[in-house]
């Protein structure tokens, strides 16, 4: 569905490198913080801007030759994205009626009243959380194959995070083949969303794996100063220098749970991952 390698755009301050891949049927998050570069990542496999360097296949095609069939496969929905304030959604159906073919208006007005959204108020009068939510609604076509999410969860409570991501697993549900890209630095709203995690910093990616991978394999090891000093490091990612000694975090959680069992080892979440991926050092040699 979509190959970046080597993706390159330079800013003034900022330099985007990155290569990622998602094939059909696979929920992708990329997570990372403010400024990381996910935006720009999202940005480029839309077209939206032109990118310095590398290559990028979306649909097999590279973004600059899409046709309007391949666009109407996507379905794109941005942070700064949105309607005018002073349309309502019966204004919005008739937009998309006559953008594309595809529109249920049924099934939409269905959803609308699903998730509470009046069809005849405008949308100045809505909340973040219901703006957040039409803004999806609107991309839920029955032909897109690739949904590409840029923070679609940002700045809600949890009732209305939770309503947008129950949302998307309907959908994706519907068709096995269908793909979808989503950022977010709210990491907890993508542990069960996706099949697979990108983490990005600098520009750059820094991890990439199975959700269920970093959520089983991964943990913090919390050891004092004279235990650290005697295991075997080889497994170890990340290092951070704590009060009591040392937090590691690894990816072999059951190598230092058979070889040193009398050692503190906790489950590690995507935000401890992150924490320390992005916090910590690499062990000394």
């Amino acid at each position: 569905m979509v190959t970046l390698n080597e993706l390159k755009k330079e800013y003034k301050d900022f330099t985007l490198n990155v290569s990622l891949q998602l094939q059909p049927g696979v929920v992708c998050g990329l997570i990372g913080k403010n400024g990381a570069g996910k935006s720009t990542t999202i940005k480029s496999i839309l077209g939206l801007i032109r990118p310095d360097g590398g290559k990028i296949e979306v649909l097999g095609k590279e973004p600059k030759n899409f046709t309007g069939k391949d666009k109407a496969q996507i379905g794109a929905c941005l942070a700064d994205s949105g309607f005018s304030r002073s349309l309502c959604i019966k204004d919005i159906i008739s937009i998309m009626k006559s953008m594309y073919d595809d529109f249920d208006e049924s099934d939409f007005r269905d959803k609308c009243k699903a998730q509470d959204l009046p069809l005849d108020k405008p949308l100045e009068s809505f909340s973040t959380g219901m703006k957040a939510k039409l803004r999806v609604l609107t991309v839920l076509r029955p032909k897109v194959k690739l949904l590409v999410l840029d923070e679609p969860t940002a700045g809600l409570d949890v009732m209305a995070r939770n309503d947008i991501l129950d949302m998307l697993r309907a959908f994706m549900a519907e068709d096995e083949e269908r793909s979808m890209l989503v950022s977010s630095h709210i990491s907890s709203d993508l542990e069960g969303l996706c099949d697979e995690i990108y983490m990005i910093h600098d520009g750059s990616i820094v991890l990439h794996e199975d959700t269920d991978a970093l959520l089983g394999k991964y943990a913090v090891l919390k050891l004092s100063k004279e235990d650290y000093g005697k295991i075997d490091r080889s497994y170890i990612l990340r290092v951070k220098e704590q009060s009591y000694g040392y937090e590691c975090l690894t990816d072999e959680k059951q190598f230092y749970m058979e070889n040193y069992p009398s050692l503190t080892i906790e489950n590690s979440s995507i935000d401890e991952i992150i924490m320390l991926m992005l916090g910590g050092k690499e062990p000394a040699a």
